[in-house]
């Protein structure tokens, strides 16, 4: 190993160290922070954000980069960590400190301002801050050169190599094909819901959901699970992986495929190699793939008929009132397609449109084509068009999801691409007859160790596309999860 690599080593790790903390404060944020204190606390990532990137864009790095790459070739880890830091590099030094500081003070103080509007339906009150991160935003796409298309830097952030004229073909092909099967979903499966709500205390849905993740794999020695307004999962490190979800006291399914969901990024946390931990090959590769993870554990695994056969008795000693229940009962109310306001409470089928959505609108916003006091009636004429119902209040519009106050653009198609993914990848394990031998009785040990070969302990060796593309035997498409949904969904 060359002084400069091993430089690069050291500096990755001390960065990953600061950048731990950080993740650890907005984990404390959204978790336990009181709320006289946002402010402080959007001081404090301001300062280590600006600590992390001064340390990582001094000179030296390039220079170290530079004699590293003319040292390390081919697919191995060295490699990929020099392949990655270049990238990252580039990106880090295109951005002046002083935007990167400003960047993370509004974007703390933005989701505090996003919880309140949020709570009073008043898009008025967090206009402001969209309207600054957006800016920001702008700056910062400009600045990576973002050339004739800001929305391909921004894409780029959170899945290598994606461009909006690829996403358009993919998603336009997926589009035409999934409008029809919607229709045809929410026709057919006509479970009464009501059936099933009824009293389900906090505590005892929290016990079941620790069973569950547990069962799948989640190591509660080196995790946990905590309540926030919006359900998310934080990897500090090495040995602390944070999920959260939030509770609806009259359906437990909601937190429980809340947990299934947020258990799927954690396993892939968890599953990173920790002995490159701070080095691009330690890290996840992309949203997109990410996303993959926890579609996969929610909606593959949880959704299953093997998954209730196993856990329905376990929920009936938890819920008595479910005694009435069968499998087949349950197994149908939770794969029943409804056209819903709301994305994280949406089914397989009708949840891509809500990501189609978000996606046409981002690229308005950032093609200069949709102001920010217009958001919300763009929003709600969108989702009538797709949807076929208008939008009641903010809440459940333009206000749900808590991404655009955390300047976050460009990441809500990873979603619909961790759906592809997820079911591109679920189908090439199931070619494995121990995966599938497994799967049939609900013992995942054999898919976890699919995926932990083949996804989690890749790191970023490979792009995104390419580890998928190698992963399952093909580039990624629609195909895969229109096939999945058309046998769940229409062939009963």
């Amino acid at each position: 190993m060359s002084e400069a690599y091993r430089s690069l080593v050291e500096l990755s790790d001390e960065l990953a160290v600061i950048n731990s903390a950080s993740a650890l404060l907005g984990w404390d944020q959204e978790v336990l922070l009181p709320r006289n204190g946002v402010e402080h606390r959007a001081r404090q990532l301001a300062w280590m954000s600006g600590l992390s990137h001064r340390r990582w864009t001094g000179e030296e790095v390039g220079e170290w980069i530079a004699s590293c790459e003319s040292e390390f070739f081919g697919d191995g880890p060295e490699a990929a960590n020099v392949r990655e830091w270049r990238h990252d590099y580039e990106r880090a030094t295109a951005l002046p400190v002083e935007l990167v500081e400003e960047f993370a003070k509004t974007q703390s103080l933005a989701k505090v301002a996003w919880a309140s509007a949020r709570e009073s339906s008043d898009f008025g009150q967090f206009a402001p801050f969209l309207t600054d991160l957006i800016e920001l935003t702008r700056r910062k796409a400009e600045h990576w050169g973002g050339g004739g298309n800001l929305y391909d830097v921004l894409l780029d952030t959170y899945e290598r190599g994606a461009k909006v004229a690829d996403l358009d073909g993919l998603f336009g092909r997926y589009r035409d094909q999934l409008v029809p099967l919607v229709h045809e979903a929410v026709e057919g499966n006509r479970f009464d819901q009501a059936r099933l709500l009824g009293d389900y205390p906090e505590e005892k849905q929290e016990a079941l959901n620790r069973e569950v993740a547990e069962s799948i794999g989640f190591d509660f020695e080196a995790g946990r699970i905590d309540t926030a307004v919006h359900p998310f999962c934080s990897g500090m490190g090495p040995g602390d992986v944070r999920l959260t979800t939030r509770y609806d006291r009259t359906d437990f399914r909601k937190s429980l495929f809340g947990v299934l969901h947020e258990t799927g990024h954690g396993l892939y946390e968890q599953g990173l190699p920790a002995e490159y931990y701070g080095q691009p090959v330690g890290q996840s590769v992309s949203l997109g793939v990410h996303e993959s993870q926890s579609r996969l554990w929610e909606n593959h695994v949880g959704r299953s008929p093997a998954f209730w056969e196993k856990w329905l008795g376990r929920a009936i000693e938890y819920f008595p009132g479910l005694s009435g229940v069968t499998v087949e009962e349950m197994v149908a109310s939770v794969n029943q397609a409804s056209l819903s306001h709301i994305r994280v409470d949406a089914d397989e089928v009708t949840y891509d449109l809500h990501i189609l959505l978000r996606y046409d609108l981002e690229k308005r916003i950032f093609a200069g084509e949709l102001a920010v006091e217009d958001i919300p009636a763009a929003w709600n004429e969108e989702f009538e068009r797709m949807f076929g119902e208008r939008v009641k209040n903010d809440t459940e519009g333009c206000l749900q999801d808590i991404h655009w106050s955390m300047g976050i653009f460009g990441y809500f198609p990873t979603y619909t691409l961790g759906n592809l993914n997820a079911s591109q990848l679920f189908a090439a394990a199931m070619n494995d007859s121990q995966v599938a031998n497994g799967f049939d009785r609900a013992e995942y040990g054999p898919l976890l160790d699919w995926m932990r070969k083949r996804v989690h302990g890749q790191g970023r060796r490979l792009l995104p596309a390419d580890l998928v593309e190698r992963a399952s035997g093909a580039s990624v498409s629609e195909n895969a999860h229109l096939t999945h949904l058309r046998k769940r969904y229409l062939e009963r």
